[in-house]
């Protein structure tokens, strides 16, 4: 499923990209396209939407297995309020449970219309899902070299940033340790059906997405592919990948954008503690907080644990459903208030120079200063050693871009 907005210059390489698998497997895939624009969408997106659509039913020809929903053309739109990327990869993703054939217990695959995929993607999506127990999956990316130096540095900072906080919560313990990009998703159509479906969110919607099925199914990572997302700048969302990587490349300094290493180390003291606590008594359990820190308890207290902890406590009384509970109440997105409170209160963001490297030596990894050097070392160690042409000035194992 891609959604696409104004994507008519990128979109037909993604699909083209997609079409250089095993036909024998290709033939077993929708590919579906939501070509979408809200209501106040700028006369420039309007006319490249147009455009994309007339490029789809000319590409229908020789594509048997295209579909596209129109959510662009006039009276077709969606909401000003509630449209955007969530909006569209929930109509794409639903529409397409009605074409599936649940006795091959099917999978659902998200792509951006900017992202590259190898000849090697639907072979593993598919191995994977024939193996793996957890039902949702996020496939390892990595952002294609930009053409502009300026730019470059920011997706290189951008990219290290999404890195460095998945070792940081893999580090410490954390189940939601998974990269939340929306061109990397995938899970069992039952999967996605229990998660009550995709949100609606115009922007984070993979973040949201992937931690709900991280809680009734697990995430995993996909091996032997990696997919290419863009490293082009957009400002059509209020976050995410190409925002972010516009207010990096403006700024010529060492971006602060790093978390402390301390934040992390809280974060696993503090689910090793919760994990092996067994009184219910939530004042004892925060005296044994405050000997991590003090902020911790002051967090903890903020989100209620006070009346949250008893309630766990006496519905689950076996340790492993409590502590499934426990991870269900403190997700990812407490895991990312909590180091912000810590971020805010006691240790401010550093350069990658200053946060990476002791996250990087305690993972056992090499720990470079260098922000170029750092990527690849992250990516050589998440993605592994799947690609030979590397588009940063350090020799990496990681970085090929289809052709």
């Amino acid at each position: 499923m891609i959604p696409a907005l104004a994507e008519s210059e990128s979109l037909f390489a993604t699909l083209d990209s997609l079409q250089s698998g095993p036909a024998a497997l290709r033939d077993e895939f929708l590919l579906l396209v939501v070509v979408n624009h809200r209501r106040n969408a700028s006369a420039s997106e309007v006319t490249d939407n147009l455009c994309t659509l007339r490029k789809l039913a000319t590409a229908a020809e020789t594509l048997p297995h295209l579909g596209w929903v129109d959510a662009a053309s006039p009276g077709r739109e969606l909401p000003d309020k509630t449209g955007g990327v969530g909006l569209a990869r929930k109509i794409g993703l639903d529409m397409a449970l009605q074409r599936l054939d649940w006795a091959q217990t099917p999978i659902l695959a998200n792509l951006d219309a900017d992202t590259l995929v190898r000849a090697d993607y639907l072979t593993a999506l598919c191995a994977h899902f024939a193996n793996s127990q957890p039902g949702a999956a996020v496939v390892p990316f990595c952002h294609r070299p930009a053409d502009d130096p300026q730019q470059q540095r920011g997706i290189v900072a951008y990219e290290l940033y999404q890195r460095g906080h998945v070792l940081g919560l893999q580090l410490a313990g954390s189940p939601y340790a998974f990269h939340t990009v929306g061109s990397t998703m995938a899970c069992r159509a039952l999967d996605y059906v229990r998660a009550g479906g995709m949100n609606r969110r115009q922007a984070g919607e993979d973040f949201y997405f992937l931690q709900q099925l991280a809680k009734i199914t697990g995430v995993r990572r996909v091996p032997g592919t990696v997919v290419y997302p863009s490293a082009r700048f957009s400002r059509r969302t209020p976050f995410g990948t190409g925002r972010s990587v516009a207010q990096l490349a403006a700024d010529t300094a060492p971006p602060r954008l790093y978390y402390d290493p301390r934040c992390y180390a809280v974060l696993n003291d503090w689910l090793r503690l919760a994990a092996q606590d067994t009184r219910e008594n939530p004042a004892e359990l925060l005296v044994r907080a405050a000997g991590i820190h003090e902020q911790l308890v002051e967090f903890l207290r903020l989100e209620g644990i006070e009346a949250v902890w008893p309630r766990l406590y006496r519905n689950h009384r076996d340790q492993s459903n409590r502590l499934a509970a426990l991870h269900g109440w403190f997700d990812g997105l407490k895991s990312t208030r909590l180091i912000h409170h810590l971020t805010r209160t006691v240790w401010p963001r550093q350069t990658a120079a200053r946060a990476l490297p002791p996250l990087m030596l305690r993972a056992g990894y090499p720990a470079p200063v260098d922000a170029e050097s750092q990527l690849a070392v992250l990516r050589n160690h998440q993605i592994g050693p799947a690609c030979t042409d590397c588009g940063l000035p350090v020799t990496s194992t990681c970085c090929r871009v289809p052709r």
